[in-house]
Order: structure tokens, then sequence, then C-alpha cells
């Protein structure tokens, strides 16, 4: 039987539900609510009269029996006690067997005479494969005949927090940081555990515990005891923790006059204190780099390269089991230039140069996870470097916590995006997997969209991303639009009506939002500093690539930022197919038309419609679907929680009015530069652009 403890734990987690209580979204999408269907209910008794473990108990086995004990008491609606009975009909079998198909990580599910078994190569995988069944019975799956067998395709799969130690989060729209770092390590948050738990069932295995502008006090034996802490409690769900590490760290706490990586002092002592951090935590799981970018110290500073930085930490971490992870946003300030080429610039002439331990963390956009980016061209033209794909699922540059925006599709297009580095079919998936370029380390990283408000990511749908990230990141063969029918079912509602009016809302989500924002390859047209609402106006900023007209190049003749020969010649960067799709304007995808061409306001789209007039219809028709989304929302209400539904409808609300902001924001002001009329078919705003800009200044106000 599990300990006392455990069962304790049981009842106290995130999966129990009171009666009565109103949805305040903390359980996410762990809902073990009991099934409404009696038949349903029925067929799935009979399977799971009982649990057993027919290995030697860990912590992370008794973790598994214990969720999935958990889980389907909650749905089943009666008691399924845990044991090492065997010979019974109806039980569930946790076992750990070798099994060279499903690598380190892979669950296999399958009908057993006695019942199910769930089974995998280390005990990490027989979890997964718990939480995978419950997502079976969850979603309103028949337990047939299984035969279900799953292995992730990336092995690194992270959340990296931007959390400060003062409870910050920069870019967190949830609250402050779950972390309290003060209270640790005597005090341990049972927050802690559910963060866990929800990470562990979509299969994240990875977390980077604090901003990649980091403090070098997380070095310290005083942080380091907290952060140890921390990596108990994900320890059980299979999850390792890493830090991001400030350059300067060997200057600033080691008393050293420099951080030169070449320097034998500095070496020695990363070699130093990466060994202390492993006697402290010893499957600590590696450093993460944000180096010469933005202000932040690095090798550069002592004319050094960055595979120089990198390699040093990888050498530091000697025979230790763990990674760098060295992020590739970088650019300098150039008026004349193209930030759009910085970080290839900088890194892929030092392909091949980065150590065997060494991943190098690419955004998934060569700007700045902009609503929609084409994907970055250093994916394929880094063949001899493992690379690191990093998306945002903090809604920096989406409207915050107000707007609606599902990003399952933002990272299917990006992953599914075809680099053509060995000819067609060599999509950024396969880059990133490792499999294009035989890699033997794979990585994918999320910024973290968590914090402490009760439903941890501030708008209640935005719990959508960081399950879909996980989701995607374990499988990108999955399609976001089966994630999001998963994730609904599990939170919302499995109510056929009602999914019928909440999917559509959810897939489309993202292209509304691109459409009343940055249609056609807009980007960074946002307000400065909060990056909020929209200033396409912003001419001033600290530095040029931090203002809007640097990015949309509008005037008297068109819009769009110039990336062929004509121009910046970014467009070389990418292959030979890619420049194929996208160098001519006339077959360019709209969407990313004006990424990379500066277009005449007369100009005739494949629409039919100028440039002037597809701009305008795509702004109006953006902020109308949002009218659609409130409804669609609306017809859902007797089948989703009263008070999440009101929640979200609000929400739909302000997100309509701040949708008629950037409408008029940006119609208006372009407008000074096209000079025609908006299309008779659209109702010309009713407020003049000098009292939009006065508003954005209100928001900008320090």
């Amino acid at each position: 039987m599990l300990p006392r403890f455990f069962l304790l734990l049981a009842f106290l987690s995130l999966g129990t539900y009171l009666p009565g209580r109103a949805d305040d979204g903390y359980r996410l999408w762990l809902k073990y609510d009991e099934l409404p269907e009696a038949s349903l209910r029925k067929a799935w008794q009979a399977q799971a009269r009982g649990i057993t473990l027919a290995s030697a108990s860990t912590p992370t086995l008794q973790t598994a029996a214990r969720e999935l004990q958990l889980g389907l008491q909650g749905l089943l609606g009666r008691p399924v006690p845990v044991g090492t009975a065997s010979g019974s009909k109806g039980l569930i079998r946790l076992r750990v067997a070798p099994d060279p198909s499903l690598g380190k990580e892979g669950y296999r599910i399958t009908s057993q005479a006695s019942g199910l078994e769930i089974t995998g190569p280390t005990d990490a995988a027989v979890l997964y494969g718990c939480f995978a069944l419950l997502r079976q019975v969850q979603t309103g799956q028949r337990p047939n005949q299984f035969n279900l067998s799953s292995q992730p395709r990336i092995q690194y799969r992270l959340l990296n927090h931007w959390d400060n130690p003062n409870g910050t989060v920069e870019r967190g729209y949830a609250g402050s940081s779950i972390w309290k770092w003060h209270e640790l390590p005597e005090r341990i948050d049972p927050r802690y555990q559910d963060y866990a738990r929800a990470n562990a069932s979509i299969g994240i295995n990875g977390v980077v515990l604090n901003n990649v502008n980091a403090s070098a006090r997380y070095l310290t034996p005083e942080y380091l005891q907290k952060v140890a802490t921390l990596a108990g409690v994900m320890r059980p769900y299979g999850i390792r923790v890493y830090l991001s590490v400030l350059w300067a760290a060997p200057k600033v706490i080691g008393g050293l006059p420099t951080s030169d990586p070449l320097d034998p002092k500095v070496k020695q002592w990363w070699a130093a204190r990466t060994d202390e951090i492993y006697r402290t935590i010893p499957d600590f799981g590696g450093f993460l780099v944000k180096a010469n970018s933005e202000g932040e110290p690095g090798p550069q500073d002592y004319g050094r390269n960055h595979a120089d930085g990198a390699n040093m930490l990888a050498a530091a971490l000697g025979n230790h089991d763990g990674i760098v992870m060295w992020r590739a946003f970088v650019y300098k300030a150039n008026s004349k230039g193209d930030r759009f080429r910085e970080a290839y610039q900088e890194f892929q002439p030092l392909d091949g140069q980065f150590a065997s331990k060494v991943l190098v963390q690419v955004k998934n956009g060569p700007i700045d996870f902009q609503a929609r980016e084409p994907f970055h061209p250093m994916f394929g033209a880094m063949p001899r470097t493992p690379l690191v794909l990093e998306v945002q699922l903090t809604q920096e540059y989406l409207g915050f916590a107000t707007h609606l925006v599902y990003l399952g599709p933002l990272v299917k297009e990006c992953l599914m995006a075809d680099t053509y580095a060995q000819g067609p079919g060599s999509t950024v998936a396969k880059v990133v997997d490792g499999t294009l370029e035989k890699h033997a380390i794979s990585g994918i990283a999320g910024v973290a969209n968590i914090g402490s408000d009760r439903n941890w990511t501030g708008h209640p749908v935005g719990q959508t991303n960081w399950y879909a990230f996980g989701r995607l990141a374990w499988d990108h063969t999955l399609s976001p639009e089966a994630v999001a029918e998963e994730w609904t079912k599990m939170t919302l509602t499995r109510e056929p009506a009602a999914l019928a009016s909440i999917l559509p809302v959810l897939n489309q989500s993202r292209d509304i939002y691109v459409r009343y924002t940055t249609p056609m390859g807009l980007h960074h047209i946002m307000g400065q500093t909060l990056h909020y609402g929209p200033e396409p106006w912003l001419s001033q900023s600290a530095r040029p690539d931090w203002t809007s007209v640097y990015y949309h190049k509008a005037d008297s003749v068109g819009l769009g930022f110039e990336r062929t020969a004509r121009g910046s010649n970014a467009l070389s960067l990418y292959s030979p197919g890619v420049l194929q799709q996208w160098s001519n304007p006339a077959t360019c995808p709209l969407d990313y038309l004006l990424w990379f061409h500066h277009v005449g306001w007369g100009q005739r789209l494949s629409t039919g419609r100028t440039l002037w007039d597809e701009l305008c219809t795509r702004y109006y028709t953006g902020a109308d679907s949002v009218l659609w989304m409130q409804r669609q929302w609306e017809q859902a209400r007797p089948a989703v929680d009263a008070e999440l539904h009101a929640d979200v409808a609000a929400r739909l609300r302000i997100q309509h009015r701040e949708a008629l902001w950037w409408r008029d924001a940006c119609v208006l002001y372009f407008q000074t530069y096209a000079r025609r009329p908006i299309p008779p078919t659209l109702m010309p705003p009713t407020r003049p652009l000098a009292e939009i800009k006065q508003l954005v200044d209100i928001y900008q106000l320090r």
C-alpha cells in the first residue's frame, strides 16, 4: 500500500473537487470530476478495480500510482485501492520493463487478461503512461482493447521561467512568481507539487527556475539550498531543475577581476561552482545563458565569441549529466541594418565549434515572439549544432491576459515550416528533434505564462498554451486542433454543442488577433516598454530597433520592410526552396508579404484588392471577429462553469474594445501615408488619431 503521507497529499491535491464550489481554474486540465455517463463509468470501473505495482517501488512509481488512483477515484466515483496483489480481474498493473522501441521515456498501455498494464523502461515513463490513461478517461474514450504506445520526439522539454528573485515575473501577466524564495527552504508551498503534477501530465521534464536576465545570487550556497528544495519537489515527477546564470558571476560573487572564459581562474571558478551545485542537487539539469544581449554581460566583453563562452561552461560540467543552452537572441543597435539578420550573422559562422553538451537556443522567429513570424533562418543553417526551439507562452505581444489567443497553431506553424535545408521535407521539427542532422541531443523550450493567480495563467484560456506546448513538445505530429479538443474536454466540457462553439474560437483566435493587430506581416508596432497596445507612430526610443518605424517603413509609396536583394537581403539567409516562395511579392503568402517586401499602396494583391484596401479589410474583419468569438462563447454558457464563463466573457469584451483600439490606431496612422479613403463598405473610425495617441500615452506614463 502507498504510505499514508501520499494518500493525504492525494486528498489535498488540485484534483480534489468540492461539490457546489465554483471552478476557479486552479485544477487546470487535471479535473477528475465524476464521469456523467453511467455506462462509460461502469465500463471503466470494470477495468479499474485496483492498481498494482509490479516493480520495485520508487518515489516516482509511488507518485504514478497515487496520480492514477487520484484520477480514477474522482472520475469513477468509487475507491480504487493500490497494492501489490495479483491474479484478480480488472487490475491496472504498473511495471518498469526494458523496451528499446520506447527510448527512455516512452510508455505502453496494453490490455491483458487480468486488466490493463502500463509499462515503460523507466519509472518516469510509467508515470507518463498513467497520465495518458487518465487523459483517455477524461476525454470520454471507452476502455476497448488497448495497445497504445507513445514516446517523446524531443529529449529536453523545458519551461523557461522569467521569474525574478524579488517575486516579479518579467513579461508575466498572471500575478507574481510562484517561487517564494524568502520562504525556502524551510516552507514548501503546496502549489509547487501541483505545478509539478501539471507539467508531468503533459510530458515536460525540465524547468529553468529563473529569468534569463539572471541574478548571480542563485549560484550562492544560500540559494542553492533553496533550489535543491524545489528540485526535491520536482524529482518524483521526472522533472529536473536548471538555472539561468549571470555571465559576470565570477566577478560579482567570485571576487575575480574578470569573467573572461579563457582565463584559467575563471574556468576553475565555474568548475568548482558546478561541482558544488551537483553535490547539492545530484540531478541538476544544467545552465541557460543569455549573454551579450540587451545589455547582459558575456564573452564578447573580452573579445571572445559565443562558442568560447558556451564551451567553457560545458567543460565546467565535466562528467556531470548536464547541458548548456546558449540563447541566440542577440542583436546590435544599427539604424541602417536589419535586426532580422543579427543572430544568424553571429552564430552561423560558429556552426561546428560548440562542445557536445551545448545546444543553441533559437526563438521561433527572427525578431521577437511576434504574433506571426517566418521561421528563424538559423533553423537548417547550423547542421553541426543542435538547436533548441524557444517559443513564448506568456502573452507579451498578444494582449497580455485580456486577449484570448491559443498558441497551438503558432507553435505548429513553426514546427512544420520547411527549411529546404536538405530538400523538401526538411522541417523545423526535424531540425529540432535531431532527426534531420542526426544529433544525439534535442530540446524545446517554452517561456512560461504561469504566475500566482489562482488560475495560474491570468486568462483562464491561457492554460491552453501551457498544455499545448507540453503536448507538442512530446509529439510534434499532433495537430493543434486535436490538442485544443483534448484541453477543452478535460477542462471545460465534453458537451457536443458546447464543443462545437468553443473549438472554432480556440483554433481561429491567433489568426483573428493577427488580423486586428499586425496583418500581412506587419510586426513590432506595439507600444514601447510595456509592449501594450498599438503605437505604429513610435519613432524615438533608446535604440532604433525598438521603434515601430524601423519595421514598417511606411512612406508615401507603400508599406513593408524590403528584405530582398533590393533591401537588407535578409531573405538570402534562407535556402533556395524558401527563397523561391518568398522572394517574389506576387507569390509570397500574404501573411508574410510585408515581412519581406515594401509594397505600393495601390498594388493589386491576389485577393483582388489593393494593398491599402486589403490592410483596412483585415483590420476591420479582425476586430469584428471578436464579436463572433463573444457569440460563440455565449452559446457554450449552459455547459461551462458559470464563474469561469463569466470571467472569459468579460475578457472578450475587453478584447473587442482593444481590437477597435488597434484597428483605429493603425488604419488612421497608415492613412496619413497612403492618402486614400477607407473602403466604402467599412465605417470610418469615429475618433481622430490624436485622441488615440493620447490614450496610448496614458499607458506609457511612469
